[in-house]
Order: structure tokens, then sequence, then C-alpha cells
């Protein structure tokens, strides 16, 4: 039922190719049930199509209207995610196959772009008659229960096998064998089913290799994107097509491909004038404009995008890559939240008053950038004029600009933001530039609506991290101190270390501390230990207890997490410290005669292994102008240097800086990772000097 319609329809008004869709629920979808005129793989992106989708045969179904495509440029400004996969001169109409009551799919129809711009109205009476007659069909098989499943594809021209009556008559194929140039046919998906001496010669495959193969699969120096392209646009635009290539190690050949509706010829000679090595482009005489972006260009942006990490990096991309790539001088990159358009970057705009006119724009603004996030259509300007004739109200807000492309950046069906290239001079934007700066906007929607997560979580991870680490230390009687952080690079940027100054009865009492990880639940469990040890600092236990104490609160709350901890009790007035450690770098202390060392402190094991694990005190005596150096093992653990060389330098700069105030001395001993590219780390510091 569905084949034949469709062939009915196709014959009645001479159309090169179409396809039936049936209408499916949970959820809404078209589904290709069968297809006629050319490979089914043309159309692959779109054998299945939701409802909402922004294609022809769905805006059919949605809106319950005929939708005419008259051209290639229409199809950029209207439908550019079809312009960008085929981005070919055709025509296209799309009909809903519906009954007043209910919407049982959609037909599309193609033909080349040679055809007149406008359907007629007698073509148009004869779809939608066509139409309604085969929906009228599908609902009398739906009230008596019959299922209509999809269709196979009607066949094309059977592949011979060999020469013999592929022509009509033994003389013609000796006539054609005897021509000195390459001639083959190729069947509508690319197949050869003849291929005469000459062009097995031209080409080094012997014909037996060719039939019933595509030419880019059994040549392999044809295998390439560009000569199957000229395939396609031969094929979807019925219009003779060209391309020269090279044949190694230096022969060039001239391809010219006829196409019909069931099919194409192939003529190929050997290319004059080609004068330039690697430059496989169109023959004399039938030269096409360079393409805007190659396919080189293309993969290496895409693999660029990928790589960007915060906003920033995708706008500077943009700005860097894209932007030039396409001819433009000026960018602005919005980004859509609460209603409103936010400027995220900007380049090349001399004034900056005249980006700002986008900040806090309202998307209900009748303005380009706003109108083409609601419609996800872009939107091309090639002069100021034809900009201020649709919108007038921009009149008052001018930039040095005289073209502009406003390009909605959407994902998932999510619009993410506008991003506006604007032009020195005016710019006609051809078809094929339409459909590339969409696909272009289509990659930074992706990459900049990942960029925005990033953002986000690095604003959450740093929030978190400023929350549970203190924000100061605590001014204390006969001790200076001093502490930084710095997160590692890899992960979130935030970590379990910790470090923390309590006063405790006349006395101080310091922690530092490392959870193992580098996320959220190791920031969240380095708190409850933080919160934990100042708990039992001021209850009053001793240092030994407090760190068996909170080993136990680990265990109780059942992680999997271990933590190494150092926590000290320093008694200025007796010039005395008490110690306990649990897993944890010793500190290194720096006496009043400069000279450095690896304090000695007993200790047991990670907190959160064994509930009785013993965890021994130390005391050390720490007259005036003592200094306690407290770190993990950031500081001083690197792949590819020992850990005792690495805490003999530590040493030996605390040693030579260690009179500066504890401020400067504190920054001097992280300065060498504060603009390290790889952190696989965090770092704590605390320094602590005793005074008279």
């Amino acid at each position: 039922m569905l084949s034949l319609a469709l062939a009915s329809m196709m014959e009645e008004v001479h159309a090169h190719s179409g396809a039936v869709y049936l209408l499916g629920a949970d959820p809404p979808s078209l589904r290709m049930a069968v297809m006629a005129g050319l490979p089914r793989e043309f159309a692959a992106p779109w054998e299945r199509v939701a409802l909402h989708a922004p294609i022809p045969v769905a805006d059919a179904v949605r809106e319950r209207r005929l939708i005419w495509v008259g051209d290639g440029e229409e199809m950029a400004r209207r439908y550019p995610r079809v312009a960008v996969v085929l981005p070919y001169p055709f025509a296209l109409v799309a009909l809903p196959v519906a009954t007043e009551s209910t919407a049982y799919g959609a037909v599309f129809l193609t033909w080349p772009g040679t055809r007149p711009a406008e359907l007629s109205e007698w073509e148009r009476e004869q779809l939608t008659a066509a139409c309604a007659r085969l929906a009228l069909r599908l609902e009398r098989a739906a009230e008596a229960s019959l299922p209509v499943h999809p269709e196979p594809d009607p066949p094309t021209a059977p592949v011979v096998s060999g020469a013999s009556g592929t022509l009509g008559s033994l003389e013609a194929v000796r006539m054609v064998g005897r021509l000195p140039y390459g001639l083959c046919s190729l069947d509508l998906h690319g197949r050869v089913g003849f291929a005469n001496p000459a062009a097995a010669e031209l080409m080094g495959v012997p014909v037996g290799r060719l039939l019933g193969t595509q030419l880019w699969t059994s040549v392999p120096w044809l295998n390439d994107p560009v000569y199957e392209d000229r395939y396609r646009a031969a094929l979807l635009s019925q219009r003779p097509t060209s391309f020269v290539a090279l044949r190694p190690p230096g022969a060039w050949l001239s391809f010219r491909l006829y196409p019909t509706r069931t099919g194409l010829s192939v003529r190929i000679v050997r290319a004059r004038g080609v004068s330039r090595p690697g430059s496989s482009g169109p023959a004399t005489g039938e030269a096409a404009p360079p393409r805007l972006v190659t396919i080189s260009q293309v993969v290496g942006l895409t693999g660029a995008l990928s790589e960007a990490v915060s906003v920033q990096d995708v706008v500077q991309l943009i700005a860097d890559e894209i932007a030039p790539t396409v001819g433009s001088q000026g960018l602005v990159v919005l980004g859509s939240r609460a209603g409103r358009l936010h400027v995220l970057g900007h380049r090349g705009y001399p004034d900056p008053f005249a980006v700002e006119r986008f900040e806090g724009m309202p998307l209900t603004a009748k303005l380009p950038g706003t109108q083409v996030l609601r419609t996800g259509v872009p939107a091309f300007f090639e002069s100021a004029e034809q900009l201020e004739r649709l919108y007038p109200a921009r009149e008052s807000r001018r930039d040095d600009f005289a073209a502009w492309a406003f390009l909605p950046l959407i994902t998932s069906g999510r619009p993410v933001g506008t991003c506006v290239l604007g032009y020195e001079r005016p710019h006609p934007f051809t078809t094929e530039e339409r459909a590339i700066l969409t696909s272009l906007a289509g990659l930074v929607a992706q990459a900049l609506d990942r960029a925005l997560l990033y953002d986000a979580k690095q604003r959450l991870a740093h929030g978190l991290q400023d929350a549970l680490l203190p924000h100061s230390l605590p001014a204390l009687p006969g001790i200076e101190a001093a502490a930084r952080y710095l997160p590692a690079t890899r992960g979130m940027d935030i970590g379990g270390d910790f470090y923390d100054l309590v006063p405790a009865r006349g006395t101080a009492a310091a922690v530092i501390g490392d959870v193992q990880g580098h996320n959220v639940t190791a920031a969240g469990l380095m708190g409850q230990v933080r919160t934990a040890v100042r708990a039992y600092t001021t209850v009053g236990q001793a240092p030994e207890e407090v760190v068996r104490s909170t080993n136990r609160l680990l265990i109780d709350l059942g992680t999997e997490l271990f933590v190494s901890c150092l926590y000290l009790r320093i008694d200025p007035g007796r010039g005395r410290a008490v110690l306990a450690r649990a897993g944890h770098p010793p500190p290194l202390l720096r006496r009043p005669d400069g000279r450095v060392g690896v304090l000695e402190v007993d200790g047991g094991p990670l907190l959160g292994i064994d509930a009785s694990a013993p965890y021994p005190r130390t005391e050390v005596d720490l007259p005036p102008g003592s200094l306690l150096a407290l770190y993990t093992d950031g500081l001083v653990e690197s792949p590819d240097v020992d850990f005792e060389d690495a805490l003999a330098g530590l040493g030996h700069r605390l040693a030579e800086a260690g009179d500066l105030p504890l401020d400067e001395l504190a920054d001097h001993l992280v300065s060498h990772e504060v603009g390290a590219e790889e952190r696989p780390d965090d770092i704590a510091l605390m320094l602590l000097r005793a005074q008279g």
C-alpha cells in the first residue's frame, strides 16, 4: 500500500525521490516506512524523527499543512539541520497523511534544483488529494485492526555480473569497449553495474573487482569523502558534476558524472592542465569556489572544542579558530538564563558599550539575538539596511559592523545561548556558508553546554571548600600562625586536605590532615573530621584522646575513605608541645638558631582502619622563636622526586627564609606550586611560630 501510493505520487508530479513516514506513539515520532528514488543512506539522520524536531515532515504533521522548500538557500535558512547534511540544490515538499481527526504520518518528495521555484496549484491539489486517499486507507486498516508495517524500498536497477547484454546488444558492448576513454555505470547506491576496459585500465582495477562494488570502496585512492560527496550531489541535484583525482604516483584523472533517476553514467579521461600536486578540484572550465571549511578543519575544530573546559576557553577558541575561518571580525557569545540573555564573552568590538546592550535582554524582545534563540532558526543579514529593515528597534543600538550571522546555540533541543558573528563589510552568505555556520553552531552549543556545567561545578566546589576551611586563623597569645591551601588541578578543584587552629583552655590546638580523594565526598568527610576535632578539643581531651576519638567516629560513620592526621597542643607559657600522629608526614621544626630538622613523632595507622589502634603522645620543647611547619603530602610528594629529597628541599627553603614574616614565608614555601599546570594532589601548609 505505502510503496504503491508513493510511486503514484512521484509519477504524478515527476518527483525525483520520496518517502512515507508512519506516526508512532510513546514518544510521538515519525518512522520512515518506505523510500524510493534515492539510497536510504541519504536520509539516514531522519529514519526516525521526533515530532518536535525542526524537520519538514515533522512540521507538516504538527501544523497539518503542506511545507514547501523551493531551493537549497531556503533549506539552509529554514531547516539548517537538513542543509548541513545535504548541502545540494534541490526542492522538497512535505505533507501530512491525516484525516480530520487523526494524523497517521507524512510524505516528502524531492526534485532537482532545476525545477521551478514554486509548487504549482495543480501539484498542490494532486499531492494533497493523494495524501488524503492514503490517510483514508490507513484509517480503514486501523478500524479493521490490520497493522501497517514498513515496506522494503523499491529495488534499483540490478547489478550485472558481466558485460554481455548490458547495453542491449553485443555490438553495442563491443563499440563501448573500443572507446579510448573510460565508461562505467553506477546504480543509485553507487555500485558499478558496467565498466569498459578503458575504465578498468585508467583506474588500475580489473573489471571483475569493480562490478557490484562502490567506486570509493574498490578503488583505494578514491576512498575520500570529497569524491563520495560529488556522487551524492549529482544524484540529489540531477546535474552533471565532476572532479579530478590523483591516481598514484602521478596520473591525474577527470571524472564526469551524468545522473538520471535510475543511476549515473561516469566518463573517465586523463586530466589536462593539472599542474599543482595535491589539488583535487574540478577540471578546467568547471571550477567551483573553494570550500569555506574543509573536512580536516571541521575535524580539528571538533577536537579543539571537545578539549575546551571553561566558558572562557570556548569563547577564546571561537575567537581564535572559528571566527577567522569564516571571515568574521567581531564576536559575541550570549548565554540564556532566567529568561534573559547574558554576555559570556566578546572579541573584536572596539566599543564595549555596543556589547552591553545584550546584557539582561529579555528573551521576549523582538531582536535577532533573542528571535533565533526562541525559534532555533539562524538569521543572516548581509547588510545593515537589511537588518534594520527587519528590526527597526535596533537602530539606536548600532555597532561598527556591516553584516551579521546570529546563530542559535541549541543542544538536545534545549537553548544554551546565541553566537553573534560580525563582519566589517557587507557579506553575502552562500547556501554552503549558511549550512557550515549552522553546523559549527551545533558543535559550539555542545562545548558551551559542557563549559557552563563545568563552571557551575567549579563555583559549587569552591563555595563548598571555602565553607569547610577556616576563613582566617584566630590570634592566640604566644602563637603566630599562617596557612595556605592549594587544590589539585585534577577533578573538581576540591579536596580533603584540611587544617585548623583552636583555642584550648590557655593553650592552642592545631590540626592538619588529609582525606583520600579530590571530590565532594572527600570534602564532606573533611568537614566532619574538622568539626569532630574541634568538639573533642573543646571538651578538654588530651591530644592522643582526640585522635583516638576521631578514629572511632570515622569507623562508626562507615566511610570507605581513610584520613591522615597530625594533632598538637602548644603551651607557649611552658615552651612545650604535645603531639599525636595518625599516618601523617612528620612536621619540620626550625629552631631559634636557624637549624631545621624532621621532628620525630610516634604515630599510629590512618584514621578509619582499626577502632582499637593506639596513638601515642610525643612531647617536645618549643622555646620562643621556634617554628613548626605542618604540611600535607601534596607539598613534598612528586612522581619523579624521591620523598626524602623533596622533604630535604622543603627543609632547606625553611632554613633559608625562616626569618621572613610568617605570611611571606608561607607564600615562599608554596610558590613553586602556585602556577603549576599539573598538581595531582591538594596542598595544605600551616606555620606556627612560638613567641617570647
